[in-house]
């Protein structure tokens, strides 16, 4: 697998900026569960490995790609994210754009880079001529996918979750808040052709069936039933 970084992926990706060019259509997913700031559990492993083989990756069972056509290019912010992609993008031989936002000392510092390469991931995403018409998949970190208290506090700045980065708050049903112990679902959001503006968003629940009885099926915004035995931590940076 290849990882490209940020600032080399929008170079090599060729960003037009202010040019009406979006994929028809993104499917977001946030990362899967952590074991610290760093990697996943073995949960959250197991979920990337179902990821690749029930939805993701090439020949999946139920795969989200329409026709057997394979995705432009799958997308990640944290190492979390990285992690739950790879073994999908692997499985299909290309590169992972990586907008690299490492764990720091400071949790502000985090959130703030995070916010900061979401932005410059959605520009590029919207307005990259490589990408119109296709499909791309973005694994996130989910306060940057949506949370409605982080753009209550950056009202009137520029927009810092996907949510609003990519207008999804004018269609219905459209959470306003990815909520903490949800990990297992896809947000799968359409384009019409020559527009950046979305027509369509489905919200779907990843279902695995008896493969991976360890990974959870919650519903959304219900708990995820892990405890400390299952050495997934309820909460990081991530």
């Amino acid at each position: 697998m290849l990882i490209r970084l940020g600032v080399a992926a929008v170079i090599t990706l060729g960003l037009v900026g202010g040019a009406v060019a979006a994929p028809s259509r993104i499917i977001i997913l946030r990362h899967g569960e952590k074991a610290d700031d760093w990697r996943l559990c073995e949960v959250g492993q197991q979920r990337a490995q179902a990821l690749k083989l029930n939805y993701l990756g090439k020949d999946a069972a139920k795969s989200l790609f329409e026709d057997g056509e394979p995705p432009a290019y799958f997308f990640a912010i944290t190492l979390h994210t990285a992690e739950l992609a790879a073994p999908a993008v692997q499985s299909w031989n290309k590169p992972l754009i990586f907008y690299s936002a490492l764990p720091q000392d400071s949790e502000k510092v985090f959130v703030d880079l995070v916010a900061a390469r979401t932005r410059e991931a959605a520009a590029n995403i919207l307005t990259n001529p490589a990408l119109k018409g296709k499909t791309v998949v973005m694994v996130w970190e989910h306060h940057h996918i949506a949370d409605a208290e982080l753009d209550a506090k950056h009202e009137g700045d520029a927009a810092v979750t996907l949510r609003q980065l990519f207008n999804l708050d004018i269609l219905p049903g459209v959470p306003k808040t990815w909520p903490e112990e949800t990990f297992d679902y896809f947000w799968i959001v359409d384009f019409p052709d020559n527009s950046n503006v979305p027509s369509k968003f489905t919200m779907m629940k990843q279902e695995f069936g008896t493969s991976f009885p360890n990974v959870p099926a919650n519903d959304w915004g219900e708990p995820d039933g892990l405890d400390a035995a299952s050495g997934c931590v309820a909460k990081s940076k991530d």
